[in-house]
């Protein structure tokens, strides 16, 4: 046991050094396993699955934005969107193709299991409802030689800015999409959809302060 002597002034005991552990010796701390070609493989599967149903979707989120140019950083899992009203024949039309569906207590989407990853399939986007306008603007796209409909670039922002949240607001997340996509994404709309929400706007602000998009008009 060593003694030390505390701010106070009086000794404090500091306890046994605790040794460190044996990944930790000579060597860096081992990293979490890539997992970006598992993902993209699960994505593949069941965009495949959704495309021979006939179901309308649109590939959505990290994926999404990988597929219009943005480097890949996969959080957890691909996400899609489908219509709430599809939600019951999709799920039949996965498991009779063979992929694993489940129902989580959320009543905003289904989980699908495919190569090992978590496939989520969304009805209710960043708390607004999928609608047939949403999909109808996806665009086709390869994602790692499989085609798809993919979020378009604004709609897929407009989704991360409608997530922001006084409990959730990792604006860094964002930024490299903001960053690659900005010559795709109609930056007008967004604004006009957000300007009342406290917390996209201030993304946006500090996207004009970045000079990733240009400052907004003063009014008159």
């Amino acid at each position: 046991m060593r003694l030390t002597t505390g701010r106070v002034g009086r000794a404090v005991d500091s306890g046994p050094l605790e040794p460190l552990p044996a990944a930790a010796r000579g060597s860096a701390w081992p990293l979490p396993p890539d997992r970006t070609q598992a993902i993209l493989e699960a994505t593949k599967h069941v965009a495949s699955r959704l495309k021979s149903a006939g179901y309308p979707f649109a590939l959505v989120g990290s994926v999404a934005a990988y597929a219009h140019g943005v480097p890949a950083s996969f959080q957890h899992d691909a996400d899609f969107c489908i219509l709430r009203e599809d939600a019951e024949a999709v799920t039949e039309a996965l498991e009779a193709a063979g992929v694993e569906v489940r129902v989580p207590p959320e009543d905003w989407l289904i989980k699908a299991h495919s190569h090992g990853e978590e496939i989520d399939l969304i009805f209710e986007l960043a708390r607004q409802p999928v609608t047939r306008e949403l999909l109808s603007r996806a665009q086709t796209l390869p994602v790692d030689s499989v085609h798809m409909p993919v979020l378009s670039p604004t709609d897929l922002m407009s989704s991360q800015l409608h997530a922001f949240s006084e409990h959730h607001c990792d604006f860094g997340a964002v930024l490299p999409i903001a960053r690659t996509l900005r010559e795709k994404i109609d930056w007008d709309r967004l604004r006009r959809e957000h300007q009342d929400s406290p917390m996209p706007d201030a993304f946006l602000y500090l996207l004009e302060r970045l000079h990733v998009i240009e400052p907004r008009e003063a009014g008159p």
